[in-house]
Parts: structure tokens; sequence; C-alpha cells
């Protein structure tokens, strides 16, 4: 064997024998039906390859990818990188470089995947950790950016494989975050507060930076825990030269009863707000990120307002269901985003949701989910009820 071929198989096969490494393979399949008159029929299936590798006692890479198979009109191939993380722990202190995961305290204003470099440290006094975080090359659907126009313009936008740089990756959004947390303040209440800063890179003539200031705590006693948080924005809109600058706020509160029965189960009660337009000084609340709230409706928090009540119950290890019902109440009459409602509606609600699911775990490799349900336009609106049934079959098959 040539010189050249045996370094070639050290170089490549010695990291197999330093490190320890796992891998895997998950498979998922979503077949969904769904509609207000007749079912249109959807189907997604998705494979989840994804390596871990120990280096040394402080230090971990983490590698993951996505491929999508999707139907709806038309079908669709995404190859997605999902997270690419490097990390390393340094005593109280530690790092993650690469694609990573972030999640501000409400978990809907800069909540999944984004490419950058987060330091943490643990302290007495709390864990503070400082990132700064970029959403330019991820791809647009996992990112969920909507913040302008223009960015709801290339959400949109089918990916097409002939223009691909154009229509696959995200808007460029940088991201600096500056978060402290300390699990029990004074024995009793556990604190989560963010400073999180975006500036838009997008080469467009509309550019909107933003700032949040977050803060969430959390109280439990006995069986009732009870979560209640608040953010407020600053944001500066930028187009022909004419900025405006406005405020906006945001609120979130969680009462959650551990129902005293034979199997585990809970009664929960959830409240998301997101301010309206006032004027031209307080406007809509815009998150970094689009999180969707519901399970047919599917929205983010802008000038919207979520009230969820759930009831879900863990008969054993391997049976769960839930059964939930949610309220979508709009802040403003002038933020119309998808709505369904008529153009000329004056009403605040915008309709009700109910859901059921049911999830069987017979393997520890083989889990089944099915959910269903309907939801009912407010007084006013000319849509007809929108139902779905979806079912999920999650499958490790390494």
């Amino acid at each position: 064997m040539k010189l050249k071929h045996k370094l070639f198989l050290v170089v490549f096969l010695l990291p197999v024998f330093l490190f320890a490494y796992d891998f895997g393979l998950t498979a998922k399949i979503n077949p969904e039906f769904g509609g207000s008159g007749e079912a249109d029929f959807f189907f997604r299936g998705d494979l989840w390859p994804r390596l871990s590798v120990l280096i040394g006692d402080n230090a971990e890479l983490y590698v993951s990818a996505g491929l999508t198979f999707d139907y709806s009109d038309t079908f669709t191939f995404i190859p997605e990188l999902l997270r690419a993380e490097f990390s390393a722990r340094f005593g109280n202190s530690g790092i993650k470089i690469g694609r990573i995961n972030y999640s501000d305290p409400l978990s809907f204003i800069a909540s999944g995947l984004f490419d950058g470099a987060q330091y943490y440290l643990n302290t007495g006094a709390g864990r503070f950790s400082a990132g700064i975080l970029y959403t330019g090359l991820l791809y647009k659907k996992t990112a969920g950016i909507t913040m302008t126009d223009n960015d709801i313009e290339n959400y949109i936008l089918p990916l097409d494989y002939s223009n691909f740089l154009d229509t696959y990756f995200a808007p460029r959004k940088l991201i600096g975050a500056l978060d402290w947390s300390h699990p029990s303040v004074f024995n009793l209440l556990r604190l989560n507060s963010s400073v999180i800063l975006q500036f838009d890179l997008s080469g467009s003539g509309v550019k909107y930076h933003s700032q949040y200031l977050i803060l969430k705590g959390a109280f439990q006693t006995g069986r009732f825990l009870i979560e209640a948080g608040g953010a407020v924005e600053f944001s500066q809109l930028t187009e022909n030269n004419d900025s405006k600058f406005r405020a906006a706020f945001a609120g979130d509160l969680g009462l959650t009863w551990l129902l005293p029965a034979a199997f585990n189960s809970a009664l929960s009660f959830s409240g998301k707000i997101a301010g309206g337009r006032i004027n031209d000084t307080f406007g809509e609340f815009t998150p970094v990120t689009g999180i969707n709230f519901g399970n047919i409706f599917k929205k983010k928090i802008s000038a919207l307002s979520f009230f969820d009540l759930n009831y879900s119950a863990r008969f054993n290890n391997n049976i769960s269901a839930s059964l939930s019902t949610a309220s979508f109440i709009r802040n403003d009459l002038a933020v119309v985003t998808g709505y369904p409602i008529t153009n000329d509606s004056s009403g605040y609600f915008l309709g009700q949701e109910i859901y059921a699911d049911f999830t069987w775990m017979p393997f520890s490799d083989l889990r089944l989910n099915a959910g269903g349900g309907i939801f009912i336009p407010g007084l006013g609106n000319s849509e007809k009820p929108y139902w779905r049934v979806d079912l999920n079959i999650i499958i490790s098959i390494l």
C-alpha cells in the first residue's frame, strides 16, 4: 500500500480509536388530513442522523442533520444541517460553538437553532452567559423569521433549487444575548432574565432593529406551580431613510396543578399576551423567531393573545394523553397576518381551538402519536371551521 494511502487511513480512523462516539438514526412519518370542507392530504417524512463524540473528559462534539420529504400541493425534498455543536467545560465555566440551541426565558422571542458561540459561568449568584448568534445560514422554515414584510415574502417563497441561495436561507439577523438565571432565589423563586439585541443585516431598504428586556419567575408550592414573566421591546424601523422608534410589551402567565390521582396527571393554564399597535410610539410586539402556538391555527405571538387550558395524563411509562382548548384574540384591528377573518371584520376574538392527542410507546425505539381537533372561527368571521387529524410515527433505527 502506498504511503499516502496509509496516512489517509490513519487520519480518517484515528478519531474512532481515540474518542468515544455514538451514532444514531431516527425516522419520522407524519401523514395529515385536514380542511374546512373536503379533506386535504399532507405528508412529511424525516430522517435525522446524528453523531456525538466525547473528546477527553470535558468536551463533546455533537452533529445532527435532517432530510425532509414533504408533500402538500407539490413534492419537496429539504436537506438541512441541524445541531452542530462543540462544547467544552472548564470547571464552573464552559463554551458552546457552532450551530447551537438558544432560548429566551419566555421561549417565544428568540428560540431555536442559531450559528454562533456562547460562554457561560456558574457562580453562587447564579448562571451568567453571553452569546453571539447569527441566522443567515439557517433553513428559513426552521428559523421562522417574519419580522418585516420582506422577511414574510422570503418565508413564503417556495424552495427553488435553480435559485437555491435566494429561496433556502433565513433572513440575516445578528443577535447578542446576555442571560442570568438562578434556580432558587431565597430558596423560593426560580428566576430567568435576558437582554437580547437584534440587528437586521439584510440588504433590503427596510431595516428592523430591536432590543428586548425579559424577566420570568417560577414558584412552586405543594402541587401548584406558578410562572409569570414579561418583556419590553424597543425597535427602530428604517425605511427610505425614515426612522421610526417604538416600544412594545408582552406577558406570560402559567398555572399548573399536579392532580392527586393514581397516575401522573396535571391541569394547566397558559396565557401569553403580545401587545398590538396603539399609536406611533407603542406598536405591536415583534419576536425574532416565529414560534407558533396552537395545534391547528398555529400563529406566532404578535399583536395576539393566546389562552390555553390543558389536561394531560400519563397512565404508565408507555401511554399518555392530553386534551386542550385554546382561545386566540387579536390585540388591535390594524395588524392582520393570515387571520381567518374578513377584511371588514371588527371583532377581536379570532376563534377557539379544541385538540386531543394520544401517545403510545410500545418499545423504547418506537413512538406512535395520534392527534386531532377543530378550530372554530370567532363570531362575525366568514370562515368555516377547520379540522385536522394527524399521525406521527417515530422510529429509532440505530
